[in-house]
């Protein structure tokens, strides 16, 4: 049976269901869907391409950031957690880079949390011949020190898609023929979000409620007992988030490298996302015990670390790797930098100068 006779059926049996609902059967249903099927999803053959495979830099400009922290940590026993490793080659190049130190080396415990079966295996694969532990939940690493980071993860949570009329109203599915839309009276939870991060939006203004991921960064609140997180994802602040231009929202469909605003169509064969809101992250992480480091841009966060002294030496040792790594890494730089963005925060942890945040944007307010 095909998901969406699937969708049909439960619809059918149960009801219109939340657009949230729809779309987690959508990307995750067991076997079938996006995220939990075979299909190659990132890079040439898949449906899109994620800043690690554009080069390796990435993760050893990331990595450089991760062994930084060990030293401010005071270079102990360090567990780096990866959320949503996609196919692990960004796994393969930061554990590449931090075996370079050969004292972090000794101490690191690399761990990854997937939820995915199809993706854990790809990544066994890839590294099966590095000291890496997998788990499908944060909450078996209950009281880590260390970094806990992630690359595009949040946006690809379910979302609760709602719309202001008269009052706030939520996203419901059900079918006719076709999919279609319900407007039902939101939840008082969807209306505490908004109240909480001081959002008031006009009439007919249509959004996205991640409340997935505000359960995310409480539970890495929660398990991390002191240390860093670093959320790379693309996504802005509330006050840049609800500007009146993005009244339709920022939902997004991925298919084949080709972008649709047509989530009823492709269901389990195309992805689906939604801009993350920084300023949610750092709200509930708060409420977590996470502090904010600081907030910036991943080109300011790569030329921090040092990227353009890297393509300056690559230049002067060997001419034909710079111009072979070049390109990409102005990629990486010029288009996704722009278009991602790093927030850092940290928890146990009094004082932090960070390499990666020499340029944060603190002047973008979160709050």
């Amino acid at each position: 049976m095909k998901l969406s006779d699937i969708i049909i059926q439960k619809i059918r049996q149960q009801g219109p269901i939340s657009f949230c609902d729809f779309m987690e059967m959508a990307l995750y249903y067991p076997g079938l869907g996006y995220y939990t099927s075979d299909k190659k999803k990132i890079g040439k053959s898949g449906d899109y391409y994620t800043s690690s495979n554009l080069t390796s830099v990435f993760g050893e400009m990331l990595g450089k950031q991760i062994e930084e922290m060990w030293y401010i940590l005071g270079k102990k026993e360090m567990t780096v957690v990866e959320m949503g490793a996609g196919t692990g080659i960004l796994s393969e190049d930061v554990i590449k880079f931090l075996k370079t130190n050969k004292d972090l080396s000794r101490v690191l415990n690399y761990c990854i949390v997937e939820k995915s079966p199809y993706l854990q295996k790809e990544q066994q694969d890839r590294l099966k011949n590095e000291n890496v532990k997998w788990y499908d939940s944060l909450s078996k690493l209950w009281g880590m020190e260390g970094c806990i980071f992630s690359n595009e993860l949040p946006d690809a949570f379910p979302i609760h898609l709602v719309e202001m009329k008269n009052e706030l109203m939520e996203v419901f599915v059900g079918y006719e023929n076709g999919f279609i839309e319900i407007l039902k009276p939101a939840s008082d939870q969807l209306k505490n979000y908004l109240k909480e991060l001081d959002v008031t939006l006009s009439s007919g203004y249509r959004t996205e409620i991640n409340l997935e991921a505000i359960k995310w960064i409480g539970q890495i609140g929660s398990s991390l007992k002191k240390g860093f997180v670093i959320s790379i994802d693309y996504g802005y602040p509330s006050i840049e988030l609800y500007q009146e231009y993005r009244n339709r929202g920022t939902l997004m469909c991925y298919y084949d490298h080709t972008v649709n605003e047509s989530p009823f169509e492709h269901i389990g064969e195309q992805d689906m996302t939604s801009h993350v809101n920084f300023s949610a992250l750092d709200h509930w992480g708060r409420k977590n015990g996470l502090d904010l480091c600081g907030f910036t841009d991943q080109a300011y966060f790569l030329i921090g670390l040092g990227i353009d002294e890297y393509l300056k030496n690559l230049q002067e040792k060997s001419p034909k790797d710079y111009f072979l790594k070049m390109l990409p890494i102005k990629s990486l730089i010029m288009d996704m930098g722009v278009t991602f963005n790093v927030m850092i925060q940290k928890k146990g942890v009094e004082h932090a100068e960070l390499s990666g945040l020499k340029f944060s944007l603190q002047a973008m307010k979160l709050r």
